[in-house]
């Protein structure tokens, strides 16, 4: 089990890693595919700035998914790694609310299962 939930917590910050890539460096190539039909194409040069903002609170939440699996004490890395996935569970259930919901899908749902997953533990 511990061996799944250190799978998928890296499988989250990863993801989030990829947000931040996506929002920071190539908001208006890729990311303009990415996030078709969230915001029309025109918008895409003047909320770049927006964007690279809301990549770097995504590379924060990878950032501390990944310090939990530097931290010695299990108890400490688990508390960690807990309290990240439940920022990103928020995250993406305020983003599916008020933007997309496939943003819950894609953000929410596999913060949630790898919470299940080291809750099970």
């Amino acid at each position: 089990m511990e061996i799944l939930a250190n799978i998928l917590v890296g499988l989250v910050a990863l993801e989030h890693l990829y947000i931040l890539y996506l929002e920071m460096f190539a908001w208006e190539t890729k990311g303009r595919k990415a996030f078709k039909g969230s915001l029309r194409p025109e918008l895409f040069a003047p909320t770049k700035v927006l964007a690279a903002n809301q990549g770097l609170y995504n590379g924060f939440l990878a950032a501390g998914l990944i310090w939990s699996y530097f931290i010695t004490d299990r108890a400490w890395s688990t508390n960690v790694a807990v309290f990240f996935l439940c920022c990103v569970i928020v995250a993406g259930i305020y983003g599916a609310i008020t933007a997309s919901k496939k943003i819950f899908f894609i953000q929410a749902l596999p913060a949630l299962l790898a919470l299940g997953v080291i809750l099970l533990q």
